[in-house]
C-alpha cells in the first residue's frame, strides 16, 4: 500500500493545550469579546461574553468565525489579541519523545492547525516537531473561494486533498476534535480520534455546565481508531488499512 499522508491537528493533539494554553486564551479571547459586545463606554458582562464565545465555538469550530460573520472583526486583530500570552515557553506541556514518534510514522506529514501561524510556528519551534512536517496549515491558509473555511469545513478538507493531489484515502488526520473528524470520514479519510486532553479542556467543561464530564469511551462509527495519546499510534497503524 502506498504510504499515508498524515493530517495532525496541534492543540490538544500534540500538546496538551487545556492544562494552560487554551484557558489563557480564553480569558484573552473574553476580554476582546467583551469590547465588541459592549456598549462603547462599557465592555459586554462576563455571562454574555461566555455565552457568544462558546455558542460560535460550537456552531462553527471557531469562535473566531461567529465574530468575523456576525461582528465584522478583523480575522488579524482576533487572532493576534487572543494569542498574547507572556512566556509561552513556560506554558507548553507536552510528552516525551513525539520526534522519535514522527520518524517512525512511515508517510508525508501535514500540520493542520485552526490556530495561527506565529503561535504554532512558536509551539513546534519549542516541542523540536517543525522539522518533521512538510507543510504547515494554519487558520491564515483556510480560505476557500475567498471565505474563511477553518475546520471542521468540508470545503477546507477537499481543497486540500485537490491541492495536493491525493486521494482522500490515502489521509489519515489525527485529531481530538470529533466535528471535524467527522468531516474527514465523510469525504473518505480515515481517522484517529485523541482523547487524553479533552476532560481537561475549558470549553467542553463550560458546555457541560462543570458537570462531570463523560470519560469518552464510546467511539464514533466515523472514527476508526480511538487511542489517549498520539504516541500509540505506531501500535494502530494495522486498523488504518
Amino acid at each position: 500500500m502506498p504510504k499515508p499522508i498524515w493530517l495532525f491537528d496541534l492543540d490538544n493533539t500534540l500538546h496538551n493545550a487545556s492544562h494552560a494554553i487554551f484557558p489563557a486564551i480564553n480569558a484573552n479571547m473574553n476580554a476582546f469579546i467583551a469590547k465588541v459586545l459592549g456598549d462603547g463606554d462599557t465592555p459586554a458582562d462576563p455571562d454574555t461574553v461566555n455565552a457568544a464565545r462558546l455558542a460560535y465555538w460550537k456552531r462553527y469550530g471557531a469562535t473566531l468565525l461567529g465574530m468575523v460573520r456576525h461582528h465584522q472583526v478583523r480575522m488579524d486583530d482576533f487572532l493576534r489579541e487572543a494569542h498574547r500570552f507572556d512566556d509561552l515557553p513556560s506554558m507548553i506541556r507536552a510528552e516525551r519523545g513525539l520526534g522519535q514518534l514522527l520518524r517512525r510514522l512511515p508517510g508525508r506529514k501535514i500540520l493542520l492547525t485552526n490556530a495561527p501561524r506565529r503561535y504554532s510556528h512558536d509551539v513546534m519551534r519549542h516541542l523540536g516537531l517543525h522539522r518533521h512536517f512538510a507543510k504547515h496549515i494554519a487558520i491564515e491558509a483556510m480560505h476557500v473561494h475567498r471565505q474563511l473555511r477553518p475546520k471542521p469545513s468540508r470545503h477546507l478538507l477537499r481543497k486540500l486533498v485537490a491541492k495536493e493531489r491525493i486521494a482522500p484515502s490515502r489521509c489519515v488526520l489525527v485529531e481530538d476534535s470529533v466535528d471535524t473528524l467527522k468531516a474527514a470520514k465523510a469525504i473518505g479519510m480515515r481517522t484517529v480520534w485523541i482523547t487524553q486532553y479533552l476532560a481537561t479542556s475549558p470549553n467542553l467543561r463550560q458546555l457541560a455546565g462543570n458537570r462531570p464530564l463523560p470519560r469518552f469511551t464510546k467511539r464514533p462509527i466515523y472514527v476508526d481508531v480511538k487511542v489517549q495519546s498520539v504516541m500509540e499510534l505506531p501500535t494502530t497503524l494495522h486498523r488504518l488499512r
